[in-house]
């Protein structure tokens, strides 16, 4: 009873970022339906009980009422209402998500409400936040968020685990983060690799990624010829890559990288597919099955 009571709550998360993403990004329907539902990683996080599909319910709680507020210039009180829920979801199940999705909100709500360039809203948010984040100890000692990000890391280094892989030890200073962000990122976005294949589940982690990874080439090389760099899809893409590279920061075993980053993949995938040529894609692949 209470895996299919999970299973149905967490359904209303995919289903509302479907309505959004279908809102947004015109056309290639099947390609957003695909992207939102089909990610394995995604499905299988987000159904039966774990945390993940109720955290992500939990985001989406938030995005889709604003979504529609900035588009329609009209908040309800069960907007505010689902909005704050949302956010006290997320924070009580997975409160350090809360860091990155507060300035790429902020930047996303600027960017529409002022319709200033939206990279340049961006770009001056996250400025704005890191300059914060490693500054934040003055202000008050509570507010030393490097220091917060390497007891993560300890702690998960302390667990070990047949996944677990050596990172470089972080300090709470500027120059190490960023000499292990090349580290932190690849460690979040394209792994498990090949050689970190040890079991059934790792292995499926390795194909889906490298799989993920294809479609995204074929994409880009393939994108529309016109594609606007808006704040929505900004918002996307700054928060999941946020999230990634925090994930990347603190956390070195495999598996839990896999369940942690299934939150926000659909979020960086959809913005991808949506933006492809699948008629151009299509007629390529046509073309070589006749040729064959």
């Amino acid at each position: 009873v209470n895996v299919i009571f999970y299973s149905f709550l967490s359904l209303f998360g995919p289903i509302g970022l479907y309505r959004v993403m279908q809102n947004f990004y015109t056309g290639n329907r099947l390609a957003i339906i695909l992207a939102t539902f089909l990610v394995p990683s995604f499905l299988y996080w987000t159904s039966g009980l774990h945390k993940v599909g109720l955290i992500f319910l939990g985001l989406v709680m938030m995005i889709y009422p604003l979504y529609f507020w900035l588009k329609e210039r009209r908040l309800t009180f069960v907007s505010v209402i689902s909005i704050l829920v949302g956010f006290l979801l997320v924070l009580a199940l997975r409160n350090f998500m809360i860091i990155p999705l507060l300035p790429a909100l902020l930047a996303w709500i600027l960017a529409t409400k002022l319709r200033l360039q939206a990279w340049k809203v961006f770009g001056l948010v996250y400025a704005i936040f890191v300059v914060l984040f490693f500054t934040g100890k003055y202000m008050h000692p509570r507010l030393d968020f490097p220091e917060e990000v390497i007891v993560r890391q300890e702690a998960f280094q302390n667990l070990g685990g047949g996944s677990a892989v050596e990172v470089g030890r972080l300090q709470p200073t500027v120059g190490s983060f960023l000499s292990n962000l090349p580290d932190a990122f690849t460690l979040s976005t394209i792994r498990p690799y090949p050689s970190d294949v040890r079991h059934l589940l790792s292995l499926a982690a390795a194909v889906e990624i490298n799989f993920l990874l294809l479609i995204v080439l074929v994409c880009f090389l393939f994108r529309k010829q016109k594609i606007r760099l808006r704040a929505f899809t900004l918002f996307c893409v700054f928060f999941a890559f946020s999230v990634l590279l925090m994930i990347g920061y603190t956390v070195n075993i495999l598996g839990a990288i896999v369940r942690y980053r299934s939150i926000v993949l659909t979020l960086l995938f959809i913005p991808i597919v949506a933006q492809a040529d699948w008629s151009r894609i299509g007629k390529l692949f046509n073309g070589n099955m006749r040729e064959n």
